[in-house]
C-alpha cells in the first residue's frame, strides 16, 4: 500500500516511485504524488523525506530531512 497524503484542500494523493536512468548511465529514484492509488508503482515514504504543502495551491513535494 502507497503512502497517502491528503493536503489543506481535503485532496488525497498517493506516493509513488520510479527508478530511471539519468544521461551519465547513473540510475536514480524519483518520487511524485498522483491523485489515483497506483498498484505498480505505490511507495512508501522514504525515513530521509519529509512531505512539504505549498501554501498557495496545496501541491504536495518531498523534502530532505
Amino acid at each position: 500500500m502507497a503512502y497517502k497524503h491528503t493536503n489543506s484542500k481535503g485532496v488525497t494523493y498517493y506516493l509513488n516511485s520510479k527508478a530511471v536512468t539519468l544521461r551519465g548511465g547513473k540510475t536514480q529514484t524519483i518520487y511524485y504524488f498522483s491523485k489515483d492509488e497506483r498498484k505498480d508503482t505505490g511507495s512508501d515514504l522514504p525515513g530521509t523525506m519529509s512531505v512539504n504543502e505549498n501554501p498557495r495551491n496545496g501541491f504536495l513535494t518531498l523534502k530532505r530531512k
